[in-house]
């Protein structure tokens, strides 16, 4: 395994994080300890959750996932040899069953963080995130901003960060980050930071063949303000690894749930078909191509991976140990300028 430190602090993790998003629904807690298990085996010491999950969200099943990682902490006693990072739901129809007073307020920070806490038997969390924005941007397969007249948003940057450094300085989260950002509120962040309130130590965005989008506003911003992005769906929900591309295979995620069609649309196929086609020639795994290219970028501090299987998580985590020639760098980087961010 390769390390290095979240930004801005001493907290060293592991360049592939495992995600958890499918603990709860698509595996049982047994799976979920087994991952976990295996994971730290193999180097891993870096754990994402959200107080949402898991996946698609309802009120059956937020919080299972937290709930599974805190019944590993209490049959095995490991806590301290994990990097634990968590999300507080931003508002949205989807998250109403979380609770009434969705967003950033101190009142929903402490509702959450202790809800969190309580359910991953722990206390404290190593990273905590604004899982997106409270304001209207161009998240979650929105390529670009749109302006919405009726929005009530008022600035409040500042005060969402002092309320985080509130619980900063009671140990209960230790840093912040943000994700679903963009480039306006990444730099919000930092001129706050500037005066005074917490740095944001990472940015949880999607990244991945299909969507490169980061690179246009935001890797300046990593670069020259030290901070890292934790690339997430790195695979696209599974579109890069090609299965989807002959069949809908049974128990997969898209199969399952095909209301996530954000990787699947005509242009990501083509992309992904030439994707795929650039493996076979250099005798390389599409999965592993695709994250390899990921773990390569200097501006990536850990590759969030998922998986359902065992074998799928044992690939994903090899792919560590791979290397790109620049004749496939050089392939992926034509493919990507005729196909740009089909799936943003």
């Amino acid at each position: 395994m390769k390390y290095t430190n979240l930004p801005n602090t001493n907290i060293k993790v592991s360049k592939i994080c495992l995600g958890s998003m499918t603990w709860g629904q698509q595996n049982t807690e047994e799976e979920g300890h087994q991952q976990i298990e295996y994971a730290l085996d193999k180097g891993v010491n870096f754990i994402d959750t959200a107080e949402m999950y898991s996946i698609p969200a309802s009120k059956e099943t937020q919080g299972s996932t937290e709930k599974i990682i805190g019944s590993w902490f209490k049959k095995t006693g490991r806590r301290d040899e994990v990097v634990l990072a968590s999300k507080i739901a931003g508002p949205g129809k989807a998250t109403e069953h979380i609770r009434p007073n969705l967003g950033f307020s101190k009142a929903a920070l402490t509702d959450a963080i202790n809800g969190s806490l309580k359910r991953l038997q722990t206390d404290y969390i190593d990273l905590y995130q604004l899982h997106w924005p409270e304001r209207n941007s161009n998240f979650f397969g929105k390529r670009g901003y749109q302006r919405d007249p009726s929005e009530e948003w008022d600035d409040n940057f500042k005060e969402v960060l002092f309320n985080l450094d509130e619980f900063i300085k009671e140990g209960k989260i230790r840093q912040i980050g943000l994700s679903n950002e963009s480039p306006f509120g990444l730099m919000r962040c930092v001129e706050e930071a500037r005066h005074g309130a917490p740095k944001v130590s990472t940015v949880q965005n999607p990244y991945s063949l299909l969507n490169r989008k980061d690179e246009i506003g935001l890797t300046e911003i990593y670069h020259r303000e030290n901070v890292g992005l934790l690339p997430y769906s790195p695979i696209g929900m599974g579109v890069l690894s090609g299965k989807y591309l002959k069949a809908q295979p049974e128990n997969a995620r898209l199969t399952l749930f095909p209301q996530y069609g954000r990787y699947s649309n005509e242009r990501s196929t083509e992309a992904t078909i030439r994707y795929c086609k650039l493996a076979e020639k250099h005798g390389i795994s599409p999965v592993q191509m695709a994250l390899a290219f990921i773990e390569k970028q200097d501006f990536v501090t850990s590759t969030i991976i998922g998986a359902t299987s065992m074998e799928q998580l044992s690939e994903n985590i090899e792919s560590i140990n791979i290397e790109l020639s620049e004749e496939l760098i050089a392939e992926i980087n034509e493919v990507h300028e005729s196909i740009p961010n089909p799936a943003p």
